[in-house]
C-alpha cells in the first residue's frame, strides 16, 4: 500500500490575488482622498526621473491606481503614450475617467493644444502575466504596487520583457519595517497573519540582478505617519486598499473583545497624543541592456563583417 504524499500547507503570509482586487476594487471611491502618503511617494519618484535623460514614446505604469502618475506623464513626457494597468477595473475605469476629464479641460484652456500622445490605453490585468508584446516600452513605472505580488522575481522579469533596450524601470515598495506597530498590536490579539511580507531593499536588488537588468539603484528613507487614533489608521488603510490580503488572515469576525485589545495595544504605542504608523519605503530603478547571454546560459558573441578596404 503505497503512502500518500505530505500535504503542503499554504504559506500564511501569501498574498491572495482575488483578496486584493476585491479591496482595491471597493477602494476605488475613497482611494484619492485617503491617499496622501502614496502620492507623496509617487512625486518623490517623480524626482528622480529630473536627473535622467529619457524621452520615451510608450509608458507602462504598472498598478496605476486612480491615474495621478498618468495624468502627471502628459505633462512631463507630452510625447508619450501611457499603458495604464491595474488589478482592480475600477481602478482603470477611474484613470480613465480622470484623464479623459484632464484632457478636456487642457483643451478648453488652450483650444490650440493638441497632445501628440492621445489619450492612455487602459488595461485590467495582473503584473505576473503581462497581456504585453515584447520590446515595447522605453519605461515602466510603478508605485507601490510590487507588495501585492507574491513572485517577484517573476514580475520584475515581465518588467524587463517588455521593455526595449535601453528602457527604464523605476518603482517603489514597502520594506520590512513597514506597519511594525500595527503588526505589534494584532500579535498581542492572536496568531493569525495582518500585514503583507515586505521584501529588504538589498533583496530586491539580488533580484534586480537575477532577473537582468543592469546597474541596480535602490535607496530607503522611513516615513512615519501620525493619526488621531487607531481607527483613523485603520479606516485610511482601508479606504486605500491596504487592507489584510495574506492567506493566513483571520476569515471570521474578531469578536469584540480582541478587537478592543488590538485598538488598546496600538494606542499604547502613541506619541505625543498620536498614533504613529512606520513605512520603509523602497525606491528602485535599473536599465535593460544587451543580453549577454542566452536563456541557456550560453554567452552571446557578435559578429560583425569587416568592410574592405577601398
Amino acid at each position: 500500500m503505497s503512502t500518500p504524499p505530505p500535504t503542503t500547507q499554504p504559506d500564511p503570509q501569501e498574498i491572495d490575488a482575488r483578496a486584493v482586487r476585491r479591496a482595491f476594487t471597493r477602494a476605488a471611491a475613497t482611494y484619492d482622498a485617503a491617499a496622501v502618503l502614496q502620492r507623496e511617494i509617487g512625486s518623490r519618484m517623480a524626482q528622480r526621473l529630473d536627473y535622467v535623460r529619457l524621452a520615451p514614446e510608450l509608458v507602462l505604469d504598472g498598478g496605476c491606481g486612480t491615474g495621478e502618475a498618468v495624468v502627471a506623464f502628459a505633462t512631463r513626457y507630452p510625447q508619450a503614450r501611457v499603458v495604464a494597468m491595474d488589478l482592480a477595473w475600477s481602478m482603470v475605469t477611474t484613470t480613465r475617467a480622470r484623464t479623459r476629464a484632464g484632457r478636456g479641460l487642457w483643451r478648453r484652456l488652450l483650444p490650440a493644444a493638441r497632445a501628440a500622445s492621445g489619450e492612455p490605453w487602459c488595461l485590467c490585468a495582473d503584473l505576473n502575466a503581462l497581456p504585453l508584446r515584447a520590446l515595447a516600452f522605453d519605461l515602466v513605472w510603478s508605485n507601490l504596487a510590487l507588495q501585492w505580488v507574491n513572485d517577484v522575481p517573476r514580475v520584475f522579469a515581465e518588467w524587463r520583457r517588455v521593455l526595449k533596450v535601453g528602457g527604464l524601470l523605476s518603482f517603489s515598495t514597502f520594506g520590512p519595517d513597514t506597519l511594525r506597530e500595527v503588526r505589534e498590536a494584532f500579535r498581542r490579539v492572536d496568531g493569525h497573519t495582518h500585514t503583507s511580507r515586505f521584501i529588504d531593499m538589498h533583496d530586491l536588488g539580488d533580484m534586480l540582478v537575477g532577473a537582468g537588468f543592469a546597474d541596480p539603484v535602490m535607496d530607503m528613507e522611513t516615513i512615519t505617519m501620525t493619526y488621531a487614533d487607531p481607527a483613523a489608521l485603520l479606516r485610511e488603510l482601508k479606504h486605500i486598499g491596504a487592507t489584510n490580503a495574506t492567506r493566513g488572515r483571520p476569515h471570521g469576525l474578531m469578536g469584540r473583545a480582541r478587537w478592543q485589545r488590538m485598538l488598546a495595544a496600538l494606542s499604547e504605542l502613541g506619541r505625543d497624543g498620536r498614533i504613529p504608523a512606520t513605512f520603509e519605503v523602497v525606491y528602485g530603478h535599473a536599465w535593460k541592456i544587451e543580453p549577454t547571454r542566452t536563456a541557456e546560459g550560453h554567452a552571446i558573441v557578435k559578429l560583425t563583417r569587416r568592410s574592405k578596404a577601398s
